[in-house]
């Protein structure tokens, strides 16, 4: 049995440690937010926080974050999630929808460690995930936009 933290629940799941994260994420716990998307961390559909590092899903072995607190699109932090989707819903974002689990997981990461980054920034955190629409411009716009709400809301 592997113990793991998923947005704030323990859970022990019977599977072998080497089987991704992604696969036990959606076929184990039945969170369906996190994407397949290409199976070699190359699109970023799979990305979740571990430890509040955006992390690739589909090619890190369960075994390895096993204790670790893993955040998935349905734990996202109200403080964060809303923020991004209210931006994202405001810069009409999202196209065929598929990569903005993905997306939204590693903007948040960004504004985690980052609450005012600069497009260039932004440009380098969001890299690794592709959007086949190429809704490129709208992404960095709703993560301005959020970093906005976001600042604005611990100034209060």
């Amino acid at each position: 049995m592997i113990k793991l933290n998923v947005n704030g629940k323990d859970y022990a799941v019977d599977v072998s440690s080497e089987v991704p994260l992604l696969w036990v994420i959606r076929d184990h716990l039945q969170l369906t937010g996190t994407k397949f998307g290409c199976g070699m961390s190359l699109c970023g559909a799979c990305t979740v926080h571990v430890d509040g590092e955006a992390t690739r899903s589909c090619v890190t072995p369960v075994g390895d974050v096993a204790g670790k607190k893993i955040v998935t699109i349905e734990g996202l932090p109200p403080d964060l999630g809303n923020p991004l989707q209210t931006a994202w819903t405001a810069e009409e974002v999202p196209q065929c929808g598929y990569c903005q689990p993905g997306q939204i997981m590693a903007a948040a990461a960004l504004l985690a460690l980052n609450p005012k980054p600069e497009d260039a920034e932004i440009d380098d955190a969001m890299s690794g995930n592709i959007c086949r629409c190429g809704t490129y411009p709208r992404i960095r716009r709703a993560i301005h936009l959020a970093a906005k709400t976001t600042s604005a809301r611990g100034e209060q």
